[in-house]
C-alpha cells in the first residue's frame, strides 16, 4: 500500500488494524484502495449500471441483441419502474443526457411534467387555506403534475433508438406478468411505504401490496396492470398514454378524487430538448441540464472548488471537507432563489456559471463555518429516485434519472394502470414573488439530475447519485474523487460520503436565507479527529444518519478501448458489460 492509499483511511482506524494485523500493510485487497468493495467491471462492447441486477441484465440483453445505449436505457428504466417502485415509475418524470458518438455532441432532454392548467395560484392558495396548510401536502392530488417519463422514452427513441419498442419492452412485460424476486433494500423501502399509502383512494392496495403489506426480500411480486400499460405503449406509442385509454382513465380517476389534472393536460404534454449547461473543471467538461432542476449547483460548486488544491489538502481532511461544505452552502442559496422553470423565469445562468462569480463567492469562504448566507445574485428582494447509465459498441453513452419524488410518490393509483403518480408538485413555492411559485402549466423545481463529462471533446464519464438534495454533493464528491484524488470509478462511489442540510429551499419565501449554518452529517467510519476539527471551525456535525444516495457510473477509456462500470455498494445495484 502506498502513502497516498494510507491517507485515504482514518488514522485511528489504520493504527488499530495495523496493530492487530501487520500484514494489512500489504493490503487486504490484491489491488486498489483498501476501502473499495470490489473492482470495477470492465468490458469492450457495452455496459449497463442500475440499482437492480435484473434491470441491468435486461439492458445488457438489449445491447447484445443489437440495440444501442438509448434502447438499453429505456428498457432498464421500464424494468426499474416495475422492480423498484419505491423510487421511480411511469407516474414520474425523467431527465437524460446523451453522448452521441457519431455527432460527438451532448444532448439534453427535460422530460418533466407540468401542473394542471385549470388550477390557478389563487385557487390553490384557497384550497390550502381550507386544509389549514401553507404548503402542498405530498399525498394530496394537488401535488400531482403530468408524468413525463413515457414521453421522455419516446423522445429518446425517436431521435436515437434502433431497436423496436416491442423488443425494448418485452422483458419488462414478461417480468410484470410473471413476477420477479424483490431485492433487500427495495423490500425495506416498500414495507416502510405501504402503511403510509395503503388508504389512498384508488388501486394502491391491489397494485402494490401482498395481502395489504409490502413484499419481503426474495418474495415474488407481479404487476399485471403495468404489463398491460406497457403493451398499450408498444401498440399505440406515446399517444396510448397521453391521448388514449390511459389518459381517459386518469381523467376519470382525477375527477373522482378531486384532482385537477385533466385529459387536456396529458394530450398537450411535451418534453423539451434543451441546450445542456456546462463548465470546465481541471480540463474536463462537465455537463448538466439546468432549468427547473438542481444540476446548475454541481457546476457552481465545481467552479468554486477549482480555486483550491484539494489533492494537497488530502482526502476527507477537515480542510477539504470545510471548503466543500462552505461551497455547498453558498451555491444552495442560489439554488433556492434562481432555479425554476425557464418558461416562467429568466434564470441568470450566465452569471451563476461564470468563473468571475465563482471567485466572488469563493472569497466569502473563511476559516470558520459561515452561519448567515444569502444568494449573491440580485433579483428577488423586490419582487426517491433512480439513476441508471448505459453505453454501447458505437461509443454512445446515456445518463438517465427518473423519479416519483417521495419514494412511491403519492400512492394515488388509477385502477388498471399499474403505477403511482409522483408528488413533484410539492416542490412549488407558494410565495408569489418567488421564481418557483406555483402557476398553471408550469414545471416545478426538481432534485433529480443526471451527470456527464467529456475529455478532449469525447465522451468520458456518465454518472449519477440519486438522493434528493444530496445529489449535487454526490456528483461533486464522485468527480473530485476521480479527478483530484485519482480514484477509479468504483472507489469513487465506495469512498466516505458527507452531507450538509439546512440550506434555504426552493419552496421557501423569496426573502429567506441560511441563518444558522445548517448541519453536517458524515458516514460513521469518519476519523473522529476530523469531526473534532470541523466542530472547532464552527460546524455542527453528526456522525452517521442521513441519506447519502445511490451511485452508478460508466467511464470510457479511449486509449484502451474499454468501458469501466461501477455500481452502488450500499444497496442492491449491479454494473455489467460484455
Amino acid at each position: 500500500m502506498n502513502p497516498v492509499q494510507f491517507r485515504l483511511l482514518p488514522a485511528a482506524f489504520l493504527i488499530l488494524v495495523l496493530a492487530m494485523n501487520p500484514s494489512f500493510a500489504q493490503g487486504d485487497r490484491e489491488a486498489g484502495l483498501p476501502f473499495a468493495t470490489r473492482s470495477e467491471v470492465i468490458a469492450q462492447n457495452g455496459m449497463v449500471a442500475t440499482s437492480h441486477p435484473l434491470a441491468t441484465q435486461i439492458g445488457l440483453d438489449i445491447l447484445k441483441n443489437g440495440g444501442n445505449a438509448i434502447d438499453a436505457a429505456i428498457a432498464a428504466n421500464a424494468a426499474m419502474g416495475l422492480m423498484e417502485p419505491t423510487g421511480n415509475g411511469i407516474g414520474g418524470d425523467l431527465y437524460a443526457l446523451v453522448w452521441h458518438a457519431e455527432s460527438r455532441q451532448v444532448y439534453a432532454l427535460n422530460a418533466s411534467g407540468r401542473s394542471p392548467k385549470n388550477l390557478t395560484l389563487e385557487q390553490l392558495t384557497a384550497l390550502l387555506e381550507e386544509q389549514g396548510r401553507s404548503t402542498i401536502h405530498p399525498l394530496s392530488p394537488l401535488s400531482v403534475s403530468v408524468p413525463g417519463a413515457v414521453d421522455g422514452w419516446f423522445e429518446l427513441h425517436e431521435r436515437f433508438g434502433e431497436a423496436s419498442m416491442a423488443d425494448i419492452l418485452a422483458a419488462p412485460i414478461h417480468y410484470a406478468e410473471n413476477g420477479f424476486p424483490v431485492t433487500e433494500a427495495i423490500s425495506g423501502g416498500w414495507k416502510r411505504s405501504v402503511p403510509r399509502l395503503i388508504d389512498q383512494p384508488g388501486a394502491f392496495r391491489e397494485t402494490f401490496t401482498i395481502d395489504g403489506r409490502g413484499p419481503e426480500k426474495g418474495e415474488i411480486f407481479a404487476n399485471p396492470d403495468l404489463a398491460n400499460t406497457f403493451r398499450i405503449l408498444v401498440e399505440q406509442g406515446r399517444d396510448g398514454f397521453y391521448k388514449g385509454e390511459i389518459a381517459r382513465a386518469i381523467d376519470t380517476y382525477m375527477r373522482e378524487i378531486d384532482g385537477y389534472l385533466t385529459y387536456d393536460d396529458f394530450a398537450t404534454h411535451t418534453s423539451e430538448w434543451v441546450d445542456p449547461i456546462t463548465t470546465n473543471y481541471r480540463g474536463y467538461d462537465v455537463y448538466q441540464i439546468g432549468g427547473n432542476n438542481q444540476g446548475t449547483a454541481v457546476l457552481q460548486m465545481l467552479n468554486i472548488l477549482e480555486g483550491y488544491d484539494l489533492a494537497a489538502m488530502g482526502f476527507m481532511n477537515e480542510e477539504m471537507l470545510h471548503v466543500m461544505i462552505e461551497a455547498k452552502k453558498l451555491v444552495f442559496e442560489d439554488r433556492a432563489k434562481h432555479y425554476a422553470d425557464p418558461d416562467f423565469y429568466d434564470i441568470p445562468m450566465e452569471t451563476l456559471l461564470s468563473k468571475e462569480y465563482a471567485a466572488e463567492r469563493r472569497a466569502l469562504i473563511g476559516d470558520r463555518a459561515a452561519r448567515r448566507i444569502a444568494s449573491g445574485v440580485e433579483g428577488l428582494k423586490h419582487g426517491g429516485t433512480i439513476f441508471l447509465t448505459t453505453a454501447d459498441r458505437h461509443g454512445n453513452m446515456v445518463s438517465l434519472i427518473q423519479s416519483n419524488f417521495r419514494g412511491m410518490g403519492t400512492g394515488l393509483v388509477a385502477p388498471g394502470t399499474g403505477f403511482s403518480f409522483q408528488n413533484r408538485g410539492e416542490l412549488f413555492s407558494m410565495d408569489p414573488n418567488h421564481p418557483n411559485v406555483y402557476a398553471p402549466g408550469k414545471r416545478p423545481f426538481h432534485t433529480i439530475i443526471p451527470g456527464l463529462a467529456t475529455k478532449d471533446g469525447e465522451g468520458w464519464f456518465t454518472f449519477g447519485v440519486m438522493g434528493g438534495e444530496f445529489q449535487p454533493m454526490g456528483h461533486v464528491s464522485v468527480l473530485t474523487n476521480v479527478i483530484d484524488f485519482g480514484m477509479n470509478i468504483q472507489e469513487a462511489g465506495d469512498a466516505l460520503r458527507w452531507l450538509h442540510t439546512g440550506s434555504t429551499e426552493p419552496t421557501d419565501s423569496a426573502d429567506d436565507m441560511l441563518m444558522d449554518g445548517g448541519r453536517v452529517q458524515i458516514e460513521s467510519n469518519i476519523d473522529y479527529q476530523t469531526v473534532r476539527a470541523l466542530r472547532s471551525r464552527g460546524h455542527t456535525v453528526q456522525i452517521g444518519g442521513g441519506f447519502y444516495g445511490r451511485y452508478q457510473g460508466i467511464l470510457f477509456d479511449r486509449d484502451k478501448g474499454v468501458y469501466f462500470g461501477a455500481s452502488e455498494s450500499r444497496v442492491d445495484g449491479q454494473a455489467a458489460g460484455y
